[in-house]
């Protein structure tokens, strides 16, 4: 991984090659930030620059035998340390690798229910457990096969379990020679205090939305009026951006239904809205906690859309197609209560409700909000 293949943060580049080029990179090193941002490619990258033989405009070559190694996974100087389930067949790294490297080629943003799902338990807990810490200082006890340093890469420290964390603490409070620590963080807090306040931390922000929309206009050829949104709704998360595109389909049945209700509710069709009631019903808890979720957005954009405020309104084009016509009818007269009503029966839902009638209650509600 280079730093040239990592989208943005190009101020988080530039203090870890200074670091680097000066020979003041910290012995131990935490990245921290949202999920999505590209937080373990930046480890990965400053890893492969430290051992980089030709480095070329302040990034790795990408030719040399170091820089190879780094992209296949298997440079023999660099540790990789992450969660795992002891129940899935070990207790350490290595004994996952295989798999490991086929999800770092498969999500290079890291999706960790990705990877519950990859240890074959998607409700799993991965945990860095003991055994673990122990393997990691046994392989530090080698020497380097030719590089500068060895470098322990680990993903999520705050999954390690308190024996883990504190078998590891002695190796921060003690730094070996030649031995950098970096840790890849979503919940900093969430590190063990005397583990935490030791490392020197390095925040990476959520990515702009432009920044995400010309990802997605890139990688999977979205055009630019759809990318746009979807980007806003990923809130700077190039993986919660791909996962709203894998979700496409699910946001178009949405759209549908939620453009049923209304024309129904205006027309006060109560019969049609009975047979509504049982198809939205019929999506299942998630599924229909899913489209009140997307209910809420959507008079939430329409609103803005009727406030003629474009530069805030996110809406794709099929959205925006029934906008048009629907907006006026979402004012500062029924925008709250529309929004309330969707919150609780999302709730309700949530907390097994009964979908038929609790859908059936939202619609005749609807009926009496459309017309204020």
């Amino acid at each position: 991984m280079r730093f040239s293949e990592i989208l943005g943060h190009e101020s988080v580049k530039e203090r870890l090659r200074t670091m680097a080029d000066n020979d003041r990179l910290p012995h131990a090193l935490v990245i921290e930030g949202p999920p999505g941002t590209g937080k373990f490619a930046m480890a990965r990258a400053t890893a492969q620059y430290i051992h980089c033989a030709n480095r070329t405009d302040g990034d790795s070559c990408g030719h040399c035998p170091s820089c190879v190694q780094h992209q296949s996974f298997n440079h023999i100087d660099t540790i990789y340390s992450f969660p795992v389930l002891k129940s899935a067949g070990g207790a350490v790294s290595d004994d996952f690798m295989s798999l490991w490297k086929e999800f770092l080629n498969d999500s290079p943003y890291m999706d960790f229910e990705s990877w519950q799902r990859m240890l074959g338990n998607p409700n799993g807990q991965p945990v860095i457990y003991v055994d673990e810490s122990q393997e990691i200082i046994r392989k530090l006890s080698f020497t380097s096969h030719g590089a500068s340093c060895k470098v322990v890469i680990m993903w999520l420290p705050e999954k390690m379990n308190n024996q883990c964390a504190n078998k590891l603490l002695k190796l921060i409070e003690e730094p070996l020679p030649g031995v950098k620590l970096i840790f890849v963080s979503n919940s900093p807090g969430a590190i063990l205090p005397t583990i935490y306040s030791r490392l020197q931390r390095l925040e990476m922000k959520r990515l702009s939305d432009g920044e995400v929309s010309s990802y997605l206009q890139a990688c999977h050829s979205i055009a630019p009026e759809d990318a746009l949104p979807l980007a806003h709704l990923a809130g700077g998360s190039v993986l919660a951006a791909e996962k709203a595109l894998s979700s496409h389909g699910e946001n178009r049945e949405f759209l549908e239904l939620f453009q049923k209700l209304m024309r129904l509710a205006y027309q006060r069709k109560i019969g049609l809205l009975k047979k509504w009631s049982q198809d939205a019903a019929a999506l299942g808890r998630e599924q229909a906690g899913r489209f009140c979720g997307y209910c809420q957005r959507q008079i939430r954009e329409n609103f803005i859309a009727n406030l003629k405020i474009e530069q805030l309104n996110y809406l794709n084009r099929e959205e925006t197609a029934f906008s048009r016509n629907f907006s006026p009818f979402i004012n500062e007269r029924n925008v709250e209560q529309l929004s309330s009503l969707f919150n609780k029966a999302e709730e309700d839902i949530l907390a097994n409700g009964n979908g038929k009638i609790i859908f059936f209650d939202v619609a005749v509600k609807v009926i009496l909000l459309l017309k204020r």
